[in-house]
Parts: structure tokens; C-alpha cells; sequence
């Protein structure tokens, strides 16, 4: 911690009317969300704070080798990505770190994949930072719940066809309310993180009556070179998934929306089989 004296030298004192002394130096966090991967769906603002950081945290999704590129050499860049079943750091030592760089003096930039508060758990990193004193501010990102179906030609929500959107976290067993939506043909569900639980809420989905035929598409890397799509039936795509050995990350989406061809129908759909080729 450097004090206003030490930055002036021990030879300095300060006359007897100059008032309280400063208080120490204090750094700020900013969380920012990342978007969907690609450093050019940042915002400007999240791009302008990042060229401003003395200190970088990261996560495993987002535009983590793209942003190491701009960084100066002097920013010090710290990874706690977590990965299905992997995570080396817990959320408590993420907010210790972002707490002690910014009480060093640092301003400190906590990039997260999509935006901070679709869970992203942008909300507990705010209350530690608020409850250690230090300032704190959040920047929106573009959420994967909506760009990556977007990626693929699916529209969360489409006039005629899908006037609601529920966005479900895939480590939770499904609610009520995703129940619900599920069975509502006027919803789009969308599953974040719900790759390895796809079994689970397929087997659950069916158990509570909803359609088999329900439309799903499961869209792998969305918003890379990797990406590809996989278009389904709940019935089916528990094995349509294992047979493409879909992997982690992938968004799931289950509703009208998610049907083969929707959006320009016979252009659309070759390109999307395509991409699972």
C-alpha cells in the first residue's frame, strides 16, 4: 500500500493547517461481461476499461486470447476459468483477489463470459466488493442465452412463434417454472451450462408430460470457427447428442424456435447440417 507521503519522500512533512491526512490509496473493480466469445461483441465501454487495467481476472469462456493480445506488458493477468467438474479456484478466492488488488491501489477488470449477472454470479462479487468498501461497477456483456442460438439462426423470440424466453441454469434440477415453460408452445427455454444434464432434463421433461416432438437444437462453440449445430426432437436428442459427441460449451434450446429451418428455410437448414459434418 503506498501512502501520499511515501509517493513524496520521508523528507516531506506536512504544516500543522494542512487538515487530516489523505487516506490510503484505493483501486476500484469493474466487472465486465465478455459476450459470447469474439472480442468485437464487447462493448466499447468493457473494451475501454480493459485498455485501462492494472489487473485482469478471466474465466474460462469468453474473448480470454484476443484480450491478452491488447493488454500491456505490465498488466498482470490472473485465470480462474472453471471447467465441467474442474474448478481450481472457488468464487470466496475470487472475491478475496479482486478485494486485495484493488485495495493495492490497482484498478482491477473482472472479464466474464456473457454478461455478469446471467449466471455468471456477478451479484455475490458486487456484494463482497461492496461490503470491503471498494467501488465497484458492472458492465453489461452480450448473454450466450441469446447470441449463441443467434449464431445458429434461431431466434429466442419470434413473432407467431415465441413470445416468452426462460433461461435455466443446467446444474439445477428443472423448476416448476421450467416445467412450465417447457410445456407452454409460446416459450422458448434456453439451458446454460447443460450439456452433461441433458440426459437429466430430457428424462425429467418427459416424466411431467411434455411433447416429445418438442423442437431442440443444441448449438456447440457458438460464435467460433468450431462452432456447429445439432437440431432435434426431446425424444431423440439425448442420442443425436451422444452420436455427435457434442461438447462442452453448447446452449441447448427447446421450443418452436429451435425447428429446422426456420429462418429461410431451405438455405438455413443445409448450412447448419453442414456444420456437424
Amino acid at each position: 500500500m503506498i501512502s501520499a507521503r511515501g509517493l513524496l519522500g520521508h523528507w516531506w512533512s506536512a504544516p500543522a493547517d494542512a487538515g487530516p491526512p489523505l487516506p490510503a490509496l484505493v483501486g476500484r473493480v469493474d466487472l465486465i461481461g465478455g459476450g459470447p466469445g469474439p472480442a468485437d461483441l464487447m462493448t466499447v465501454r468493457a473494451h475501454r476499461l480493459l485498455l485501462e487495467a492494472d489487473v485482469v481476472i478471466v474465466d474460462r469462456l469468453g474473448p480470454g486470447d484476443e484480450l491478452r493480445a491488447e493488454l500491456g506488458a505490465h498488466v498482470q493477468v490472473i485465470d480462474v476459468g472453471k471447467s465441467p467438474g474442474h474448478h481450481p479456484v472457488p468464487q470466496e478466492e475470487i472475491n478475496e483477489l479482486l478485494i486485495a488488488h484493488a485495495r493495492a491501489g490497482k484498478r482491477v477488470v473482472r472479464v466474464k463470459g456473457g454478461d455478469p449477472f446471467v449466471f455468471g454470479r456477478g451479484g455475490e462479487e458486487v456484494i463482497a466488493c461492496e461490503a470491503a468498501g471498494i467501488p465497484v461497477t458492472v458492465t453489461p456483456g452480450v448473454s450466450s442465452a441469446i447470441a449463441v442460438p443467434q449464431a445458429a439462426g434461431i431466434p429466442v423470440t419470434h413473432r407467431g412463434t415465441a413470445a416468452a424466453l426462460h433461461v435455466v441454469n443446467g446444474h439445477s434440477p428443472l423448476s416448476a417454472s421450467a416445467l412450465a415453460a417447457l410445456t407452454d408452445p409460446a416459450v422458448t427455454t434456453v439451458v446454460l451450462m447443460g450439456v452433461t444434464a441433458l440426459p437429466r432434463i430430457v428424462a425429467t421433461a418427459l416424466a411431467h408430460g411434455v411433447s416429445d416432438e418438442l423442437p431442440v437444437a443444441v448449438v456447440e462453440n457458438g460464435h467460433t470457427p468450431q462452432q456447429r449445430t445439432l437440431h432435434s426432437a426431446l425424444a431423440r436428442v439425448v442420442v443425436d447428442a451422444r452420436d455427435a459427441q457434442v461438447r462442452n460449451p453448447a446452449v441447448l434450446v427447446f421450443g418452436e424456435v429451435a425447428r429446422a429451418g426456420l429462418l429461410l428455410p431451405s438455405q438455413t437448414a443445409s448450412r447448419f447440417a453442414e456444420s456437424l459434418a
